[in-house]
């Protein structure tokens, strides 16, 4: 039985490392009910790691990560019954019909009625027109937002989105933003992983920039610019960007810097 006070992500002190390389080195944040909060940082920042350890993939060496009210490691049937995850790269099935996607899916899950529940989330999605036709003809956008669909079957309180646009064309990019809006107004939790600045800025309630393994800023989109003094041009200020902050806090690359 979870507890509404709790936050539905809580992350404290997580250690990960791969043979030599420490990814994650004590990674401390939280995730208000029904907000969006991104994960930001550059590739190989740990983000995905992050991701896989609260979905129960892998295991972290210490600290503490919980996920609707239960213990990543202790109760991890209770967490995978929690969430859905969608990875970097839409898991759907080119030769079915985005309507057997869907279908497939909820039999999978054991839930009932799965001809409405497809029909519904089709509509949700703007997918409806496409239902029928195989999925091997969809566009970018329209692959990610029924690999999205997909992910909601059976209404998870919290959704795990890793990089949800990567390889997207700017069309497909908005489609996907709209369609992430929409799920957060519905009250689903988000955790999204981007490691574009922009993305970040348009979607997220609060923004944690991971770098080095570590949360090394955390707040508000407001908070974070503030963090930099504006700057003024004949009388006007003029605040900095995201990337400007997320450059001022980690620093710029240096020439044949590998990432972790």
């Amino acid at each position: 039985m979870t507890l509404l006070t709790e936050p539905p992500v809580r992350v404290r002190g997580l250690v990960k490392s791969f043979k030599d390389v420490e990814v994650l080195r004590g990674v401390d944040f939280e995730v208000a009910r029904g907000s969006i909060f991104a994960l930001l940082g550059s590739n190989g920042a740990g983000k995905t790691t992050v991701i896989k350890v609260l979905s129960t993939l892998l295991s972290a060496d210490a600290g503490e990560a919980r996920v609707n009210g239960f213990a990543v490691g202790a109760q991890a049937s209770d967490v995978r019954q929690s969430i859905s995850l969608t990875g970097q790269f839409a898991a759907v099935d080119e030769i079915l019909t985005g309507r057997e996607n869907l279908v497939l899916i909820a039999r999978l899950r054991h839930l009932k009625n799965p001809g409405q529940l497809a029909d519904a989330l089709l509509e949700r999605f703007s997918l409806t027109d496409a239902s029928g036709r195989r999925v091997a003809t969809y566009s970018g956008g329209m692959r990610r937002r029924l690999d999205i669909a997909m992910s909601l079957l059976g209404e998870p309180p919290v959704v795990f989105l890793d990089e949800p646009t990567t390889g997207l064309d700017p069309q497909a990019r908005l489609e996907v933003w709209q369609a992430i809006r929409e799920l957060a107004a519905s009250g689903t939790t988000i955790l999204l992983t981007t490691q574009y600045l922009d993305e970040a800025e348009q979607l997220a309630d609060r923004i944690a920039i991971l770098h080095g393994g570590r949360i090394i800023e955390n707040g508000t989109l407001a908070e974070l610019k503030a963090l930099l003094p504006p700057a003024k041009v004949e009388y006007v200020e003029k605040q900095p960007t995201l990337e400007e902050v997320f450059l001022a806090i980690v620093g710029e690359p240096e020439a044949g810097e590998e990432s972790a």
